[in-house]
């Protein structure tokens, strides 16, 4: 069974990862859940916990297998990483190897080859913000793929590029790299 990290951050658009855990959890892969602060702020944990099957992680220290360092077992196991949605603050993290929390730790310590899938959801002044769009030039530059937002009406009121990918995209995306992986 592949295995995916799925994080979840600080967005109004984490309700809709609900969707993409769910989606893969019934086609079949195992997903751990590492969700940021932000994150948990809009979606609770258990709602992954209960979706996933898997207790989902809030933070870098939270050891509950003492023989395990968490952060590495989570990154050696995982066969690919989706950051839906990426908040300009995570992917400013990840693009500056900032490691300060579970799901920046983790995306860290990944094994090169391991496909990096990252769904970004933010305003549109945000997402074309020049510091912004240098963290994902930075991204891509490291092997990351960026799922592009679309343009639609935007939770503050505004419309513009920012809102995350269907679900559906997102899922097809990440089931694709995975037999991509499986092809090589």
């Amino acid at each position: 069974m592949k295995s995916i990290i799925l994080g979840v951050t600080g967005s109004i658009a984490a309700y809709k990862a609900a969707d993409i855990a769910n989606l893969l959890t019934k086609g079949g892969y195992h997903v751990d859940v590492i969700m940021t602060r932000g994150g948990t702020a809009f979606v609770t944990p258990l709602t992954f916990q209960t979706l996933s099957k898997n207790r989902v992680c809030t933070d870098v220290f939270q050891e509950d297998i003492p023989r395990e360092v968490r952060h590495i077992s989570l990154a050696k196991k995982a066969d690919l990483l989706l950051v839906a949605p990426a908040s300009a603050d995570v992917i400013g993290k990840l693009a500056n190897g900032i490691a300060d929390d579970m799901l920046t730790t983790v995306a860290l310590a990944l094994p090169g080859g391991i496909p990096r899938l990252i769904a970004p959801a933010m305003n549109t002044n945000m997402y074309e913000n020049p510091i912004v769009r240098d963290n994902l030039r930075k991204l891509r530059q490291y092997g990351f793929e960026i799922i592009e937002p679309k343009e639609a009406l935007l939770a503050c009121g505004d419309l513009g590029k920012g809102a995350l990918a269907d679900v559906e995209t997102i899922v097809r995306t990440a089931e694709a790299r995975l037999q991509a992986g499986k092809d090589l």
